[in-house]
């Protein structure tokens, strides 16, 4: 899969406006209103304009339900994830959607304002679509509006991708900060989320080590991964991520285990040989085994 191109859709990819406040929590703008449903239960074909609008209204689905199937959905229908972006501004969580969404450069003064971008990916054979969402930094509502927002924006993702800049030591505290947030907020929820260590191509900016950011995601138990938007290096590994992330905590264990059948397939005979030691000298000894389970929060293909 290419994010920058349309290989791995079915279409073109579908823009959204930004997630409106819902026009009960505008008429009373210090009141939080009930918790949103996370998931939106249908959605019509890639490339038609499904944007949201005030005042519309959207079916009830449990909180519980990870995917958008029902009894009477029909086949061309597709289960949609929401993907929230957090982070400080500047750290490059718009430059990452903007890839994800296969956005060029040139092309962003012609379409202002969008930050919300669904696509359907092909990962390992299986189709998935996702709703990425560039919402977080909200400088031009009320306080207690943004406020209220946040803690929606908290609330909704199906997962999280948690973005610092390598050369921010600032944005890496505000990312362990917001890792802190979403286990309050989310504690009772096995959701995916995923430490991102963007602008790996300012190497000699770094003040955040790879060490530290890997040490980060073993405490805080998520997924760590170092990008550069830039250079588009580990984007299209990480929103692949992101779907493995998803499928690993929504199926069973026997469909989890034939897709890791198919990825293992496909990887190196250095990296198969490198997993079977770390595996095999980690048995006995403790220190080795949280060395291995601190590489493993680098693969995004397993829990």
């Amino acid at each position: 899969m290419t994010l920058n191109t349309q290989q791995g859709g079915k279409g073109p990819v579908r823009r959204r406006a930004s997630t409106p406040v819902p026009l009960s929590h505008q008429s009373q703008p210090g009141v939080r209103g009930p918790r949103p449903n996370p998931i939106e239960p249908h959605h019509p074909p890639l490339g038609s304009s499904s944007s949201f609008e005030p005042g519309d209204k959207a079916p009830a689905v449990p909180h519980s339900s990870w995917s958008s199937d029902s009894a009477d959905s029909d086949s061309s229908w597709e289960s949609l994830y929401r993907v929230m972006l957090l982070g400080d501004p500047g750290v490059g969580k718009t430059s990452l959607v903007n890839l994800f969404a296969g956005i060029q450069e040139r092309d962003l003064p012609e379409q202002p304002g969008e930050d919300t971008y669904e696509r359907t990916l092909s990962v390992d054979g299986e189709e998935m679509t996702l709703l990425v969402m560039d919402t977080w930094e909200t400088e031009r509502r009320p306080q207690d509006e943004e406020n209220w927002f946040r803690n929606y924006c908290l609330q909704v993702g199906n997962a999280y991708v948690i973005v610092y800049s390598i050369t921010d030591r600032v944005s890496f505290e505000s990312a362990s900060e917001l890792r802190i947030q979403l286990r309050r907020t989310r504690q009772a929820e096995n959701i995916p989320i995923i430490l991102v260590g963007n602008k790996t191509d300012l190497v000699r900016c770094r003040e955040v080590s790879v060490e530290e950011g890997r040490a980060c995601a073993v405490v805080f138990d998520c997924k760590f991964i170092e990008t550069s938007a830039t250079l588009q290096h580990n984007v299209t590994e990480l929103f692949e991520g992101v779907v493995r992330q998803i499928r690993l905590r929504r199926d069973s264990k026997e469909a989890n285990e034939r897709r890791m059948s198919i990825y293992k397939r496909k990887e190196s005979l250095t990296k198969k040989a490198r997993r079977f030691l770390d595996r095999l000298v980690a048995r006995n000894n403790k220190k080795v085994a949280l060395k291995v389970r601190s590489k493993s929060c680098h693969d995004l293909s397993v829990l």
